[in-house]
């Protein structure tokens, strides 16, 4: 854009306090404006968790401030300022009042209807906008869509190995560090008692996200969750030094326990840095190199190392991809027609059964569960009990301090309640109580009973896990992953069967699903 007198409005949101922000990349200190606006369109499109909030705003505070200690002019918009619009359009419209700049400058958000808005501030300011891709990432979305083209199944495994070439992360020439690309079936120990994980490293409120803090309980006091655990980095330097934390203290044991869950142990080994990615505070790539330093160095061994940089290099790159190249009709898709309210169980954290209280009570506490807690306790109940998908994920966008729309939906969408008819997974990941036994201690507290599938006292996911298979036993007739389950329960003894069947049936017309508020 060329340069005037009056300079650049560089729109700077949320999710984007990055130091190397493409839209940031040639700023004039002494002629553009930054513009940082908390809006409470932004807060409240979902009644998101009351930590997530604190954590936008109080990175936008820290970062407009850091801004301005390097000379930028900053137009920092208070969520509490009397004159504020309440829209990032209509705030983006009185800075130019404000500034009168010769155009706009601003970097692709990480949400379709952001872009949507964005793309119509050209007419209604009459400006010239240019939207500058998203560089933070490893892979840009024209080389996803290239990779894309052509393919019937979209399958994030080999996109991985794509990536690993690209960026030559945990590579010995052409071929892959150790041999195999992937370590994830040395990645599935349960934690054994005894083992206690090391706490992570905790970043207690400074004044200003104190002063977020209390203006969230005072503007939001109806939204989901709590602020007494609020500790989440709030700045790079924040976030760099979680990151040396994890690959000091937890990354080593990372890889065996990634996919346990314990009663008590909310974090076990697991990173605790999706925040600081998604806020843009941390880099992927910093990530993925301070791992494969440590394992190069032998501090850290290799099936924990690769399983880290998958979850990033891998998943997080994919379902960006995946993101972007189907919406927006993606978010529509519900391929297996699900329709059944989110139970009030899913807010209140009233439940029976143990693993789907533990994880909705943390969340509830910590903004926070990780990856298998959401995929296998919340997930797989959503998919078998067949929770409506708009529901669901507007529930998973709501309660995770690391949630915006392009990680979410494909997680939440395709991968757990498999929505998008097999885009994100080739398989729905289904599962009975057995494996929430195997991974977990959750069924020696809980009011039901893994060993049995039906009967009231029974583990609900039990008669739920053949009563899914049944409902849509011609849909998956093919599908080479399911074979198994679809041949036991085609060999099943009818009565058993029906049994199972009325056991789910009881189930979902039964209280633990009642999507009202008790009173």
């Amino acid at each position: 854009m060329p340069a005037s007198s009056h300079g650049v409005l560089r729109v700077v949101l949320g999710d984007q306090c990055s130091r190397g922000l493409a839209s940031l990349r040639d700023l004039d200190p002494a002629r553009d404006v930054v513009l940082l606006a908390e809006v409470m369109g932004e807060c409240t499109y979902v009644r998101h968790h009351k930590q997530k909030i604190v954590l936008v705003l109080s990175v936008m505070r820290h970062f407009a401030r850091a801004l301005a200690v390097r000379g930028v002019r900053v137009d920092h918009i208070r969520l509490d300022d009397p004159e504020n619009t309440g829209t990032l359009a209509g705030e983006v419209a009185r800075a130019v009042a404000r500034h009168a700049p010769e155009g706009i400058v601003c970097t692709v958000p990480g949400e379709w209807r952001v872009l949507a808005d964005m793309r119509g501030w050209e007419e209604a300011t009459g400006l010239p906008v240019e939207i500058r891709d998203d560089d933070r990432f490893l892979s840009d979305l024209g080389w996803f869509r290239r990779w894309a083209q052509g393919k019937k199944q979209l399958r994030m495994e080999f996109f991985y190995r794509e990536m690993r070439r690209a960026t030559g992360l945990l590579m010995e020439g052409e071929a892959p560090a150790g041999g195999a690309w992937n370590y994830d079936a040395e990645n599935r120990r349960k934690l054994e008692p005894g083992l206690v994980p090391p706490a992570p490293r905790r970043f207690p409120p400074d004044a200003i996200t104190r002063e977020v803090m209390a203006l969230v309980e005072t503007r939001f006091p109806g939204h989901f969750g709590t602020l007494e655990a609020f500790a989440w980095p709030v700045t790079a330097r924040e976030a760099e030094a979680a990151l040396a934390d994890f690959i000091t203290a937890r990354l080593p044991r990372f890889g065996d326990y990634q996919d346990a869950m314990a009663t008590g142990e909310p974090v076990l080994f697991h990173a605790l840095l999706s925040t600081s990615l998604n806020a843009g505070l941390l880099s992927p790539r910093a990530c993925c190199e301070a791992a494969e330093a440590a394992w190069r160095e032998g501090r850290a061994p290799l099936n924990a190392v690769e399983g880290f940089i998958r979850q990033i290099l891998g998943w997080r790159e994919f379902v960006r991809g995946v993101y972007w190249l189907k919406m927006p009709d993606y978010a529509g898709l519900n391929a297996l027609e699900a329709t059944r309210p989110l139970p009030w169980s899913w807010w209140s954290g009233e439940t029976r059964m143990n693993c789907v209280a533990q994880a909705v009570r943390q969340t509830r506490d910590l903004a926070y569960a990780h990856h298998i807690q959401r995929l296998m306790v919340t997930g797989n109940f959503a998919l078998l009990a067949g929770l409506d998908p708009a529901a669901v994920n507007e529930w998973y966008l709501t309660v995770y301090a690391d949630a915006y729309e392009w990680v979410e939906l494909p997680n939440t969408h395709g991968m757990a309640i498999h929505a998008d008819g097999g885009v994100m997974g080739s398989k729905p990941y289904a599962a009975s109580g057995a494996y929430i036994n195997r991974m977990s201690d959750y069924c020696r507290g809980c009011a039901y009973d893994v060993k049995q599938s039906t009967g009231p006292g029974a583990c609900p996911f039990n008669a739920l896990y053949w009563d899914f298979l049944a409902r849509h036993e011609r849909r998956f007739a093919n599908n080479p992953r399911l074979a198994m389950p679809l041949q036991t329960l085609r060999k099943m003894d009818p009565a058993k069967r029906q049994a199972l069947r009325d056991s789910a049936a009881a189930f979902l017309a039964g209280p633990e699903l009642d999507p009202a508020a008790p009173g």
